[in-house]
């Protein structure tokens, strides 16, 4: 079952998803946006979200512009989020602000502490780090997916590199997860995970 608190208009809907089909990717396709959904619908089953709505598009939108070894990727998302719900949902009651907000924490990834955002963010953010916990050869498949996708923009040895430190910086992170639901359930394997592909 994947979270849907809004229904949007179906044109909305076929134009997000063709965003991310823009340029082909091998791991921040479409699937990605629906593992988070599942997330986050597990999340809601442990209490609600008190903005769904804003959390959902934020989902559906934070890597809705993805170019491998860009630096402004969350950015442009965040202003295509604001730009869609203008356009599509311009008397929903959206908090755009908010929507964009979570997106642009996910710029952050790997540098902010449990204290550094609000419950509701940390659960967002966590939603999008839950990959990190998840069985070996599906965490296996994310990291190669990654590499597929810089493959064309960063030389192997320079990406390599930085992806190591990367992963090894996660894995030296007191919490890697901002939340403790996430902490509880995710912490260890994700840091087995971390230490195997990266090493201490």
């Amino acid at each position: 079952m994947e979270f849907q608190p809004i229904i949007l208009p179906a044109g909305q809907w076929d134009a997000v998803q063709d965003s991310y089909a823009t340029p082909p990717r091998a791991y921040h396709h479409f699937g990605h946006v629906r593992a988070l959904l599942q997330h986050a619908q597990w999340v809601a089953a442990q209490a609600p979200w008190q903005q769904p709505r804003e959390v959902y598009l934020a989902v559906l939108y934070h890597d809705a512009i993805y170019e491998s070894g860009r630096k402004d990727n969350e950015a442009r998302s965040a202003d295509l989020a604001g730009e869609a719900i203008a356009h599509w949902l311009p008397d929903a009651g959206i908090d755009v602000a908010r929507v964009r907000e979570l997106i642009l924490l996910t710029a952050r990834h790997g540098s902010l502490q449990p204290g550094d955002v609000d419950h509701e963010a940390a659960l967002f953010l966590d939603c999008d780090m839950a990959i990190l916990g998840a069985p070996e050869a599906v965490f296996d498949a994310y990291d190669r997916g990654v590499a597929e996708e810089y493959a064309g923009s960063v030389p192997a040895f320079l990406y390599r590199a930085g992806r190591r430190r990367f992963l090894r910086n996660l894995a030296r992170q007191p919490r890697i997860y901002l939340s403790d639901l996430f902490h509880q359930h995710f912490d260890a394997p994700a840091r087995a995970n971390l230490l195997r592909v990266a090493g201490p």
